[in-house]
């Protein structure tokens, strides 16, 4: 019984035997909290990205577009179709544990002629059909993973799974963002559009007037020729507006995997609604969150099993084959006792001379997981970067907005009153044109102000990893 047991406890020990390092996440400095204007102290509070992407754009036309673009787009169907290949590579990697067995048989019929060239008695061959058959059931070579080389290669490709699965959720985070951008980009094109026609029109009056006070002698010619100036200023706006808002519209379309076309339009720039607190939550979280770095990390771990796959190349390489079946001349015998046949081949690989071969290969597998390092730490110090960059566009926008706002305000009165001092023949027409090309020009930039809030929002649940869920 002990001479059973103890080659028993060996083969189970060696087959417990896996070469190459065991992985181990790398510490890696994460601040006390993301860098803003104002200071964020450590806040257990939920963060931002913690929000599904319909919790956060609310707008109902944009929400449509969102569920199009997970449904449609190029890029998340090629993801996807990368993680059924990474599976079925698993697969494949995984089935190199287990043995290869393979049924096979064979039945050859011959009919001899007594009235060849040398005729044969009948004496001598009683009949003329002969009846072979085989059949066998045969293990394919079938390494034994001894040193752990075909586990760890399991272990890669598992990794190598994951990381496709978490490239498809960036993919996707990076998609709701892209879309969103796209569509608030083109309300705010709506919105500079409107004010474009909108300021055309107030012009095109105020040329009028200045047409009826030239008639009565009140306006001068040079008066006319101002006002014609801002009106065709203002009309030479909306083709290029028009353009870019066509434009961004076929590229809305592409991000939903359609032909160039109209995009439906839901609320107006000034009524995207988005939630009026933002907090970024622990940076410690991130790590977790953001799908690209669990990328990455997944990446290292196949890195780092590849090492193992590489250093079992310098042990022998234990493999069996074997078959098993019968051979006869008449098929009801066939797998009777005296017609059997087996055979049971072990055979041992040990590598003695490679010429440096397989110590590159380790080196180059060490030097891989090196990279896959440097990657990972990247990213997340890209991470931590892109959250602090939105944090701080989101702060500095929102104070550029408000006091744009108030100058849109004060620029509003001015105008107001230029006019009115213009119509009772007190001031110059200079001063009221020089009013409203200011006023229109701050209308402008407050459009593109508000829209760069809107971003720093929709970048921010990006870079907090928000939008796959």
């Amino acid at each position: 019984m002990l001479k059973r047991t103890l080659p028993a406890a060996a083969a189970l020990l060696l087959a417990g035997c896996t070469v190459g390092p065991n992985y181990k996440r790398p510490t890696v400095p994460v601040p006390a909290g993301f860098r803003a204007p104002e200071p964020l102290a450590p806040s257990q509070a939920e963060s931002f990205a913690g929000l599904k992407w319909f919790e956060v754009f609310k707008d109902e036309k944009l929400q449509e577009l969102i569920r199009t673009a997970l449904t449609q787009n190029y890029d998340l169907r090629d993801a996807v179709t990368r993680v059924e290949a990474s599976r079925a590579s698993l697969g494949i990697t995984r089935s190199d544990q287990y043995p290869q067995l393979a049924a096979g048989g064979e039945v050859n019929i011959n009919r001899l002629s007594r009235d060849g060239a040398t005729p044969i008695p009948a004496a001598l061959l009683p009949s003329q059909n002969r009846n072979f058959g085989s059949a066998a059931l045969q293990l394919l070579s079938f390494e034994i993973d001894i040193w752990g080389k075909l586990r760890r290669a399991t272990e890669a490709a598992r990794a190598n799974l994951l990381s496709a699965e978490e490239t498809r959720q960036a993919v996707v985070t990076t998609l709701v963002s892209d879309v969103a951008t796209s569509y608030l980009s083109m309300r705010e094109l709506d919105y500079e559009l409107e004010i474009s026609k909108r300021t055309l029109q107030t012009r095109e009056e105020s040329l009028s007037l200045t047409k009826q006070r030239q008639t009565g002698g009140v306006a001068t010619r040079l008066d006319l020729r101002q006002a014609e100036q801002l009106v065709y200023t203002a009309a030479e706006t909306i083709p290029g507006i028009q353009q870019q808002i066509e434009q961004r519209e076929n590229q809305i379309s592409l991000l939903l995997g359609e032909n160039p076309g109209g995009v439906p339009r839901g609320r107006s720039l000034v009524e995207q609604d988005f939630p009026p607190q933002v907090p970024p939550g622990l940076p410690s979280a991130l790590l977790e969150r953001r799908p690209d770095i669990r990328a990455a990390e997944q990446d290292l771990i196949a890195a780092n099993a590849e090492i193992g796959v590489a250093r079992a190349a310098y042990f022998p390489q234990v493999s069996l084959s074997g078959l098993l079946g019968g051979t006869s001349t008449q098929l009801t015998s066939l797998f009777s006792g005296p017609h059997s046949t087996w055979s049971l081949i072990p055979q041992v690989t040990q590598p003695i001379f490679t010429a440096g071969r397989i110590k590159s290969g380790v080196r180059l597998a060490e030097a891989t997981r090196e990279h896959a390092l440097v990657q990972y730490q990247k990213t997340i110090q890209t991470a931590f970067t892109e959250v602090s960059d939105a944090l701080i566009a989101h702060q500095r926008v929102r104070e550029s907005r408000e006091k744009q706002e108030a100058l849109e305000a004060a620029l509003e009165d001015r105008l107001r009153l230029a006019y009115m001092r213009y119509r009772g023949g007190v001031d110059t027409q200079l001063n009221a044109l020089d009013a409203d090309r200011d006023l229109f020009q701050a209308q402008l930039t407050l459009a593109e102000l508000r829209l760069q809030e809107l971003l720093s929002v929709v970048q921010l649940y990006k870079a907090l990893g928000g939008g796959w869920q």
